[in-house]
């Protein structure tokens, strides 16, 4: 079975740069979960991805999947070991669905990973460690994103808080 590693915070907080420090002991067979769908007319966003595609080893990579789960199970060779990076970005795809519908999908990514048979880190954000939005889709994007935290901190077998660079375990 799989090991779920969770590690949340807030931005630019250390989260992406030791999961994959993490995750280089699982081998070469490392894939990377890119969630973020680029907007070509977003020339600012594309350079972060571009820096983001520099700093990762020669690992594989799966650019925003619809089902994350089933794309890793379709790869041949099988991943030693999977980042995904991040869990606020996937939920940002998805936002046209309900609530019911965001939170139903992630259980069942969440289920996959926990019967899977490499272990994964998926990284989040703390967005909820600010005044309340006054724009309705703003809280709903904030309450998710903190409902899909629980969740994945509920299912992981270790959880990590990140903050100004230093990590504090969490379980």
């Amino acid at each position: 079975m799989g090991r779920i590693l969770f590690l949340t915070g807030p931005v630019r907080s250390g989260k992406s740069s030791w999961a994959v420090e993490r995750a280089a002991a699982w081998g070469e067979g490392v894939v990377f979960v890119a969630t973020y769908r680029p907007d070509p007319g977003d020339g600012e966003m594309l350079e972060r991805v571009a820096r983001h595609r520099a700093g990762r080893p020669g690992w594989r990579t799966l650019e925003a999947p619809s089902r994350v789960s089933e794309a890793l199970e379709s790869l041949d060779p099988p991943p030693s070991g999977v980042v995904l990076d991040c869990l606020t970005l996937w939920l940002g795809d998805r936002m046209e669905a309900s609530d019911e519908a965001i939170l139903r999908a992630w259980d069942e990514e969440l289920a996959a990973f926990v019967r899977s048979p490499w272990p994964i880190v998926i990284v989040g954000n703390e967005v909820g460690w600010c005044p309340v939005p006054a724009e309705p889709g703003l809280r709903r994007f904030r309450d998710l994103a903190g409902w899909l935290g629980q969740a994945t901190a509920k299912a992981a077998d270790e959880a990590w808080l990140f903050v100004a660079g230093c990590r504090v375990p969490l379980k």
